[in-house]
């Protein structure tokens, strides 16, 4: 009987999970600002106490990572196991610009949440987060494979800036900028940056 007293919390506790990271992402999904979204808002949209949010995610900063990390991992699934060009396999010079486009399209599907993991622990760089880190390691592994590119780490760093969360916001909802032109303006800029791709045949 003990093992199944046991196991109770633990589906109470996924249960909860689940329903604070969906009511997390629908709040973002509509919000107008990103901090303008708070703690209790996400606990009243989930039906928990503030008190399961802090003890499952810690604090705001740790909700929004975790709720990010859920939605990019279908993105990071293509990457490391999928069909080139996204996942293995490409030439250099094709998988970069699919990843790039891969962050950016990311980012115009949860432009607020990309923006609430970028601003959010405001004593730290964005550049020091993880989720960066990720990126810029994945983007400077295939940028080393480029015959002569010496410097893929800054690469990588310029390449990221274009994908920047509001950079994107402004473009996509300030300026009104078409998604469709936005990445082709991407792709174009990484092809002046890195040159043309191979002529096949």
């Amino acid at each position: 009987m003990e093992p199944v007293a046991e196991r109770r919390p633990r589906k109470d506790a996924a249960r909860n999970r689940e329903a604070v990271l969906a009511a997390a992402d629908d709040l973002f999904a509509h919000c107008e600002s990103p901090e303008a979204v708070t703690m209790a808002d996400i606990a009243a949209a989930a039906g928990v106490g503030k008190a399961t949010l802090f003890r499952g995610f810690g604090d705001r900063t740790g909700l929004i990572h975790a709720l990010y990390e859920a939605r990019l991992e279908p993105v990071r699934i293509a990457i490391e196991a999928g069909p080139p060009p996204l996942g293995p396999g490409a030439p250099p010079l094709q998988r970069v610009p699919a990843l790039l486009d891969a962050v950016l399209c990311f980012k115009l599907d949860n432009r607020h949440l990309a923006l609430a993991l970028e601003s959010a622990g405001s004593s730290d760089s964005p550049y020091r987060a993880a989720h960066y880190d990720r990126w810029h390691r994945t983007l400077q592994a295939v940028l080393e494979q480029i015959p002569g590119l010496t410097d893929s780490a800054f690469t990588a760093h310029a390449l990221l800036a274009a994908t920047r969360a509001d950079l994107v916001e402004y473009l996509a909802g300030h300026e009104q900028v078409p998604r469709e032109r936005l990445r082709a303006q991407l792709a174009a800029y990484t092809a002046r940056l890195l040159g043309p791709l191979p002529q096949q045949g």
